[in-house]
């Protein structure tokens, strides 16, 4: 269960819990924020998504005082308009993470993430069920290669998502990559050391907030090292992935439902 009195931080993850299936953010969600805001408490928006997304991450959660970008490989204190991290993957590890995997799973689909600005395309191969409108620039996989990525996404079109992000789990060294999955049915490849929880750290030293009073919510695997790393309370939206409810202090109502919002307006008004 949540600690009493209220929490000094409060992380979200926006798709699939923030953010409906519909793409939008409620209208009711916004208020809450802002509520939760005037009452001192900061806020963070914790996202697989990339810096190329951070105008529809702001437009998604305004009242944002950090965002914690690409799996928490890229930190922005919205305050004083600063980076606070910025890590990148050299692209000799990420041949290496996906030689593993291959060797393991077989051949993959892969895109690369290697560009931070605005709108920017992913690099790799093309794949029609990619959820989200994209510009793609087919590149074989030695060019993605060449220099630093901010992240990889790989699929496996014969294994169930779940499945390859066990295999990538067991062969892909932890000081060469770390690898996660948000519900896209790609593992994504982040550099070492780089997760929602270490980005999360990156925020709570620079505010000097404890972990231990901070609140956060999620949805997918990629959410787990922000719920082992955060000790107010750890909270899944009622559609989360079976991982992360099995380690959930609580469980609120679906993202449809807005959830996030409806447990912080309880949390305020107790």
């Amino acid at each position: 269960m949540a600690k009493p009195g209220l929490p000094k931080l409060i992380a979200t993850d926006l798709d699939g819990t923030l953010v409906r299936s519909d793409d939008t953010v409620s209208a009711y969600t916004h208020e809450v924020l802002d509520r939760v805001r005037a009452a001192g408490i900061r806020i963070v928006g914790a996202t697989g998504r990339g810096p190329r997304l951070t105008e529809l991450t702001r437009n998604d959660i305004r009242a944002a005082d950090f965002l914690v970008l690409a799996q928490g490989g890229w930190v922005i204190d919205q305050n004083e308009s600063q980076l606070l991290r910025s890590a990148r993957l050299p692209g000799r590890d990420l041949a290496v993470a996906l030689e593993n995997l291959e060797a393991e799973v077989g051949p993959l689909s892969v895109m690369v993430e290697a560009l931070e600005h605005d709108d920017a395309p992913l690099w790799g191969d093309y794949d029609p069920t990619w959820r989200y409108p994209v510009t793609l620039e087919r590149r074989a996989r030695a060019e993605c290669l060449t220099g630093d990525v901010i992240k990889a996404f790989a699929r496996s079109f014969d294994r169930d998502v779940d499945d390859l992000l066990a295999a990538a789990r067991r062969v892909v060294p932890a000081h060469v990559a770390s690898v996660t999955q948000a519900g896209l049915n790609y593992v994504e490849i982040c550099p070492p050391e780089v997760d929602k929880g270490t980005g999360l750290a990156v925020v709570a030293q620079a505010v000097g907030v404890d972990p231990a009073d901070v609140l956060v919510f999620g949805d997918m695997p990629n959410d787990l090292p922000m719920f082992a790393w955060a000790g107010w309370g750890r909270v899944a939206v009622r559609n989360a992935h079976p991982e992360l409810l099995a380690v959930a202090d609580e469980v609120t109502l679906t993202n449809d439902e807005d959830g996030v919002a409806v447990f912080l307006d309880r949390l305020l008004s107790r």
